[in-house]
């Protein structure tokens, strides 16, 4: 390719909506282009990234042995209204209807859609297992769409869906998906972790996250340096200590505290570490008639160290908070402890609630906490002496650094990530609500296990970005880069010596197979580099007369500080050799 030829539309300055380096660089490289909220256009240096992207997901799902098709964008809500989702899954939904009144959606997902096609296709057991991917666009309709390319409401999306006979098929088709997700991660080049993620109300180990590694991620990555152990916040496990409960060795007092509400001002107002207090989350569940008017709420009392955070998924998974939970009104707080929050604590109770305390909580001595009167907090509080075990103990609360690895093997460190991709066991979560069988060795109708695998297509090269980058533009991976080469002639038009020998370069890296591009366009050196650089091109050979006549071109990967003199003679060898062409 010749940049004569292609559209090169860099920008000196980022759009004022732009907040992260990826929206900022893909809009000044000219790889996107706003069309509305959350809406862009790819450009063609952006789509080329695209198009890379999706061929090394292609490659290895059909490695993998997937098998393509292709799904509506549009979808009728018959089918979304069999699995319920039409009115569960909120205004994310695109809803929309025909000039017939009938409605459709514009699908984020597509399960739907591909178990409706297996029920009809698939009869026997001699079928399975299948799995059907697809890449193609979605819509999810985001109530606040920012970060550019990350975080927008139309993408494009690689999902795909197995189907099997039973859990240990499934199993082995889940299996078989993560292996082929780690080899796409890989290919890409780009420093990524797979980690244990929560799989929600359908239960069991079998969903993992691939994370891209970049300070700017909004996903806590949780793993140990020195072992194997790495999950997300929601997932990762804080182990009970091994330590027994410290003895009782302070009397209860009922302590002033004037204006201080919050576990950290009360703790630097007595002058004790923020880690011995415990802080007071009052949260509540309903029980609803037939209805949905609340006919009763169970109030609960959760107890955590006061320099702890309380993990929303982890308290969801408790007996009783399956079917979901609020946090607890004015009116149900000052019913049941006889004042207003920032005082808060288990004893002398108005009424009683359901009491669940951490792990780490439940082995403290001499805490402190609040006292249910505005102003005043109890210290040298215990278990056992001032108030009963709670009805539950259970972790419930975030991880830290420091905390012990669950697989035995140090210490637990916690970096930021972007989710790329997602690898999930359904079960018959999907095929039991639309009826979708199959026919078993012995004639009978069993239920398909599915699994679920998506990759972010679009939102990958926004995360690559996040990654690498730095003051001049953007750094692509060598498999994702938009070109993989740029040739850059210094007056080209000239000096005949370094057009023939800028030709010359082009078609022997062309005739390689190399991605390179030749930038004829006769833009002064500066100008030309400063593309390249922000575009980021990861390798530049520079081609000017003052070199050839000493016989050398210079070449220069985005991440040298400068550049090296490279024999003419040497210099594609020296490309394909980086290249490993």
């Amino acid at each position: 390719m010749k940049a004569s030829q292609f559209l090169i539309s860099t920008l000196k300055e980022a759009p004022a909506d732009a907040e992260i380096a990826s929206h900022k660089l893909m809009t000044r490289a000219g790889m996107i282009k706003k069309l509305g909220a959350g809406i862009y256009n790819y450009m063609p240096m952006g789509l080329r990234v695209i198009r890379k992207v999706e061929a090394i997901v292609r490659e290895e799902m059909n490695r993998a042995g997937a098998i393509e098709m292709s799904m509506p964008v549009v979808q009728p809500a018959e089918l979304w209204q069999e699995t319920g989702r039409f009115e569960k899954m909120g205004p994310e939904l695109l809803r929309i209807k025909d000039r017939h009144g009938r409605d459709f959606v514009i699908q984020p997902t597509s399960e739907e859609v591909v178990t409706d096609v297996v029920r009809q296709e698939v009869r026997s057991y001699k079928q399975l297992p299948k799995n059907f991917y697809q890449i193609q666009t979605k819509f999810r309709d985001e109530r606040r769409p920012r970060f550019g390319l990350m975080r927008g409401r139309e993408f494009t999306m690689k999902d795909a869906y197995s189907f099997d006979r039973d859990m240990e098929s499934a199993k082995t088709s889940y299996q078989i998906m993560a292996g082929a997700y780690r080899k796409i991660f890989d290919r890409f080049g780009l420093t990524y972790r797979a980690v244990a993620a929560d799989s929600g109300a359908i239960g069991g180990d079998l969903s993992e996250e691939f994370q891209v590694i970049a300070a700017t991620g909004e996903d806590a990555i949780v793993f140990c340096p020195t072992g194997h152990y790495a999950a997300n916040m929601e997932k990762a496990e804080a182990l009970a200590p091994t330590q027994p409960r410290g003895a009782a060795t302070q009397d209860l007092a009922k302590t002033p505290t004037p204006g201080k509400s919050t576990c950290k001002d009360v703790a630097e107002f007595l002058n004790l570490p923020l880690s011995n207090s415990v802080k007071s989350l009052v949260l509540a569940t309903d029980t609803l008639n037939e209805q949905g008017e609340i006919v009763n709420a169970q109030v609960w009392l959760l107890l955590l160290r006061g320099d702890h955070d309380m993990n929303e998924v982890k308290v969801g998974k408790l007996p009783g908070m399956e079917e979901g939970f609020r946090f607890a009104t004015l009116d149900e707080i000052e019913d049941h402890f006889g004042s207003k929050p920032g005082y808060l604590g288990p004893l002398k109770l108005i009424k009683p609630v359901f009491i669940v305390a951490d792990r780490e909580a439940h082995l403290m001595s001499n805490w402190i906490c609040g006292a249910n009167e505005v102003d005043f907090h109890f210290t040298g509080v215990n278990w056992g002496r001032d108030l009963p075990e709670p009805d539950l103990v259970a972790d419930i609360r975030n991880v830290v650094v420091g905390d012990k690895s669950p697989d035995g093997q140090g210490e637990l460190a916690i970096e930021r990530g972007i989710e790329v991709g997602h690898v999930f066991y359904l079960g018959t979560k999907y095929s039991k609500a639309m009826g979708a069988t199959f026919l078993d060795e012995n004639g009978k109708p069993q239920f398909l296990e599915m699994g679920c695998y998506g990759i972010g297509i679009t939102r990958l090269p926004a995360a690559a970005i996040e990654q690498n980058h730095d003051e001049r533009g953007i750094i692509w991976p060598d498999a994702i880069a938009p070109f993989t080469v740029v040739i850059c002639p210094i007056g080209m038009d000239r000096s005949e010596a370094v057009k023939v020998e800028a030709e010359r370069i082009y078609s022997g890296l062309l005739s390689a197979g190399v991605d390179v591009i030749l930038d004829d366009r006769g833009e002064r050196p500066g100008a030309m580099f400063a593309d390249w650089e922000l575009i980021g091109v990861p390798h530049r050979i520079t081609v000017g007369d003052k070199g050839l006549k000493d016989g050398v071109v210079e070449y220069q990967h985005r991440r040298d500080t400068e550049a090296s003199k490279v024999a003419v003679a040497d210099v594609l060898a020296l490309v394909k050799g980086r290249l490993a062409v």
